[in-house]
């Protein structure tokens, strides 16, 4: 006799930021788990991608500031349920494999849990997007204490305590602040392999090296930001 699978979390929202991904919407809302609301944030599509959102069933946001931190913090800001997730809209990551991240926050083993990208095959993730990673990561390590390997979007914690972050950056360093913050905090912060695939269409960020160049520059920003004790020191 098979065992039935545990059933899934509820109240989880999925926040899907959003630029000209009118080929990759389909599956990756397809692969949302049922039950759970995708919150497609628009960044100023011109492709007709919001329109594609709602017809599949997401709940559209608009954030017409452009940047990825400014996409994903509406997306935060227009949440309601108790658990977040993030994930690329470019199908590159597969948003079904949040399901162990929140189980894990629920259960209470981690406060927040990050996708390490592991790439299915060659030439998915650009050599000069893994070397701004990989030069990334040893500075967080560094600054940090977190034994973390990636800088993922992939990534899942509680909503309150996201938003007590006071996440500020509205850029490329969104991803990194939260994670810095979120150790300066004390949390809990958890990693785990998750399949890296070709992304639908062109990268908007690590897709050249100037849009690399520009991520660093402002992930690097972020690290240099005073700790949370010293902030409200000021």
């Amino acid at each position: 006799m098979t065992t039935p699978p545990p059933p899934l979390p509820p109240d989880v929202d999925v926040v899907l930021p959003c630029l000209d991904e009118a080929e990759a919407l389909p599956w990756v809302l397809r692969r949302v788990p049922p039950g759970w609301r995708a919150l497609v944030v628009d960044n100023g599509s011109t492709d007709g991608s919001p329109h594609i959102a709602r017809a599949l069933g997401a709940t559209v946001v608009h954030e017409p500031r452009r940047g990825f931190g400014a996409a994903c913090h509406a997306g935060l800001t227009a949440a309601t349920a108790g658990i977040v997730c993030f994930c690329d809209c470019d199908a590159s990551l597969d948003p079904a494999l949040l399901v162990p991240f929140v189980r894990e926050i629920l259960a209470g083993e981690a406060d927040l849990v990050l996708g390490r990208r592991r790439p299915v095959r060659r030439g998915t993730f650009p050599a000069h997007a893994r070397a701004g990673n990989l030069a990334l990561t040893r500075l967080l390590r560094r600054r940090t204490g977190l034994d973390l390997h990636d800088l993922g979007p992939l990534r899942a914690a509680r909503r309150v305590d996201l938003l007590a972050l006071g996440l500020t950056d509205r850029r490329s360093g969104y991803p990194l602040q939260m994670v810095v913050r979120a150790a300066d905090a004390g949390w809990r912060v958890a990693e785990h392999d998750v399949p890296y695939l070709p992304r639908t269409g062109a990268s908007k960020v690590t897709g050249t090296w100037r849009g690399t160049w520009q991520a660093v520059r402002d992930m690097s920003r972020v690290l240099a930001e005073p700790a949370a004790r010293e902030r409200a020191a000021r």
